[in-house]
């Protein structure tokens, strides 16, 4: 992957206003500033990134179709939270593991915000299962996982 810029602080200023001001009258006057900002430079980064991926390993995908695929939508599931926040303030994808695609699959995540930007990796709220899984592999193999949180480790993946 080259060195091309992706993000800009047009993505960064259109979150802060949106966390400003986050509501769907708002949001509409400023959809296609939203779709030019920020799903436009996010999903061209997830197509140039696919190769890049299958480098790693070809079990993880990076989907940029705008619906369905690896980006995540700007809208918030409020339902059952105390934030009744329509929109979400940053953007994100996730690159999923193949067998499994839904969000709660092993894979990586990038996250975008004007307060934080990270990428991550590992499983988000495995079930019961999954999650003695996890943990009997890390009993099984200690010095595997201690390899994962080393300085040597860490200095690889953060340079």
């Amino acid at each position: 992957m080259s060195t091309r810029r992706y993000f800009r602080r047009s993505l960064f200023a259109f979150l802060r206003d949106l966390r400003a001001t986050n509501n769907r009258q708002w949001f509409l006057a400023n959809r296609t500033r939203y779709e030019s900002a920020v799903c436009a430079p996010l999903l061209k980064f997830i197509a140039d990134f696919g190769p890049q991926l299958r480098s790693i390993s070809r079990r993880y995908v990076a989907d940029p179709r705008p619906i369905g695929g690896s980006m995540f939508r700007t809208y918030r599931d409020v339902r059952f939270s105390s934030d009744q926040s329509t929109y979400k303030t940053n953007a994100g994808a996730q690159f999923r593991h193949v067998a499994a695609m839904d969000v709660h699959a092993p894979g990586f995540y990038l996250h975008l915000s004007p307060r934080e930007v990270f990428i991550a990796s590992g499983v988000w709220e495995p079930d019961g299962q999954a999650r003695t899984m996890i943990r009997d592999a890390i009993i099984t193999r200690p010095q595997a996982w201690r390899r994962g949180k080393s300085p040597a480790f860490k200095a690889t993946v953060s340079s």
